[in-house]
């Protein structure tokens, strides 16, 4: 029987199986893992709730050791937790001082204890979580929504709801640079050289500013809405934006192309954030679930159920462990909460 022939009676003569143009290779603790074990990790989680908050959460990060994670409120407070000894409000600290909602909050990438909040009251607070105390107070000229650390700990960035970037020296707590842009302006991000500058746009764009020059290197077209959230990735292959076209694109640092779109968000994109290994990319919307996605291939692998829109979410810098927090409520008034999400490997598992 010639080939013809095994066509005719629909056998298969040559299986080949194209490529999908998708990398489906997943690890852990640098052992290549299959997706049955990813799944069961996930089917492993665990949730567990923090509550200290008067109001809704606007804000959570982790210290660069992972082994505290601090909050930002409505409230006009923030809150620093220490997960590993437990989620009680017991084992937190309130940061007390700001006179309107804290917004935005971030550590120092060099030092456990050190973090900045950005309030709409008009200042940058530098706290000692030791302590509890504010070791500084920086006045700027708008009401601050935005705030990131350089990764060498020298200067903090703060965005205004006045379109203004300002710069802070962290040894001497003055503002040595100022940049008022005529167009909307949202999260800021440093990459991880800290030689480089990134600016979301209401325009739909991500500028690319060399840095400390702020000369323009790039800017990047990919969405049809506001831009609102950027991050860089831990490995610094890869450049991820939220806009609100519900749309998450990820960029690659060399070349500046948009290699792939997460697509699982219907609401515009609020927040989003890497894994510590940079295999996962987890965003927030109005939709009522946290969407995990796996960076290299852009599939969704799991939806951290929620009740509300979620406002920001912050991996762990050690563990697959993702807080979170949003517009949660409770008879009629806002939780004041936030949730960490956990992941283990079932070999880990006693």
């Amino acid at each position: 029987m010639d080939n013809q022939e095994e066509l005719d009676e629909g056998k298969i003569v040559y299986d080949w199986n194209p490529p999908s143009g998708k990398k489906q290779n997943f690890f852990y603790k640098g052992a290549a893992i299959d997706r049955d074990h990813v799944n069961k990790m996930f089917d492993l989680s665990k949730i567990r709730e923090c509550k200290g908050h008067k109001e809704k959460v606007h804000t959570v990060a982790w210290n660069c050791d992972g082994r505290k994670l601090a909050s930002g409120s409505v409230d006009k407070t923030a809150r620093v937790w220490s997960p590993h000894r437990g989620t009680d409000i017991r084992y937190s600290i309130e940061l007390k001082g700001h006179s309107d909602s804290v917004d935005q909050l971030d550590w120092d990438p060099t030092h456990p204890d050190r973090l900045a909040t950005a309030s709409c009251d008009k200042t940058v607070r530098l706290w000692d979580q030791r302590s509890g105390k504010c070791t500084a107070v920086v006045a700027t000229d708008g009401e601050n929504i935005n705030i990131c650390w350089s990764p060498d700990g020298t200067n903090i960035a703060v965005g205004d709801k006045n379109d203004t970037i300002s710069i802070i020296d962290t040894r001497t707590h003055k503002i040595i640079d100022k940049r008022k842009h005529q167009f909307e302006v949202n999260e800021i991000a440093w990459n991880n050289a800290n030689n480089q500058f990134f600016v979301t746009t209401g325009q739909g764009t991500i500028l690319v500013y060399d840095y400390p020059s702020f000369e323009l290197r790039a800017n990047l077209r990919g969405h049809t809405a506001n831009c609102y959230c950027v991050e860089a990735d831990p490995t610094s292959k890869y450049l991820a934006v939220g806009s609100a076209d519900a749309l998450v694109t990820l960029w690659d640092t060399k070349t500046f192309q948009c290699v792939r779109a997460f697509e699982e968000l219907t609401w515009p994109v609020r927040t989003l954030g890497f894994s510590f290994d940079g295999q996962y990319i987890a965003s927030a919307s109005e939709d009522h679930f946290v969407d995990v996605s796996h960076v290299q291939s852009g599939e969704s692998v799991h939806h951290i159920e929620c009740t509300a829109a979620m406002n920001t979410v912050a991996w762990s810098p050690r563990d697959y462990y993702l807080a979170y927090a949003g517009d949660e409520t409770v008879d009629g008034k806002y939780a004041g909460n936030l949730k960490i999400f956990s992941m283990k490997d079932p070999r880990d598992q006693k």
